[in-house]
């Protein structure tokens, strides 16, 4: 049998969440609500992990980076691309969950990686959660696994949508979006793997983000919430 190897975005899909500030990036988009406790519970959903699909079940082990620090300047970004010029969130956040499920270890190193998603946050540090974005890497010694492998994913997306929770909190008072301009964003879409030797799998993928969109500025990712919503 063919031996699998892990897909990025399946390693550490939502980990656990410390309260006070990593939870205050996805309230944020309706603070100051009391309607915001319903939000933050479907969000939060017990913070528990998200595995990949049987049909490309990683077998190495190894944990992804949990508590990656902002990267440091790298030689480039490798196959990550720059953030769009979006100001729409619905578009954007299908931009970035496409960014997020796609990598190459062939010709982008982990630090590559990291620099390039870390291009996609938010300038504002009260808002940007790196954590819950950087944890989506896998950790050097796994990255370099599958780099030895050749190991590569690209993505598409099917829909993006604002879940129901949060449609709820912005109908009952519009006016709290206008402390962040934080939206919250459900993507889902499909997630191709390959390897060297023809190894390869496919995955269904579903994420929520955090997506900053303030007015007449492009919109940029805020956090990764670590359950998804309907």
């Amino acid at each position: 049998m063919r031996k699998r190897f892990p897909s990025l975005s399946a390693l550490s899909y939502g980990t656990h969440w410390p309260t006070g500030k990593r939870i205050a990036i996805v309230t944020s988009a309706v603070a100051v609500l009391l309607a915001i406790a319903a939000v933050v519970a479907l969000l939060t959903g017990g913070g528990s992990r998200r595995q990949a699909p049987g049909a490309a079940a990683p077998t190495p082990t190894g944990s992804p980076s949990s508590t990656e620090a902002a990267p440091k300047p790298s030689s480039g970004t490798g196959s990550v691309p720059p953030p769009p010029q979006i100001a729409e969130p619905v578009a954007y956040a299908k931009a970035a969950a496409q960014m997020l499920w796609s990598y190459d270890t062939r010709n982008t190193s982990r630090d590559q990686q990291l620099v390039g998603m870390h291009a996609w946050m938010t300038g504002e540090s009260a808002y940007a959660d790196w954590i819950s974005v950087s944890g989506q890497v896998p950790d050097p010694v796994l990255w370099s696994r599958m780099a030895d492998q050749e190991q590569h994913a690209t993505a598409s997306v099917t829909e993006g949508h604002f879940p129901s929770a949060f449609k709820q909190a912005l109908a009952d008072d519009p006016s709290a979006i206008t402390k962040a301009y934080i939206y919250v964003v459900t993507v889902n879409g499909k997630q191709q793997i390959a390897w060297k030797k023809g190894g390869g799998g496919a995955e269904e993928r579903a994420v929520t983000l955090a997506v900053q969109c303030r007015p007449s500025h492009d919109c940029a990712l805020a956090a990764i919430a670590p359950s998804v919503t309907q």
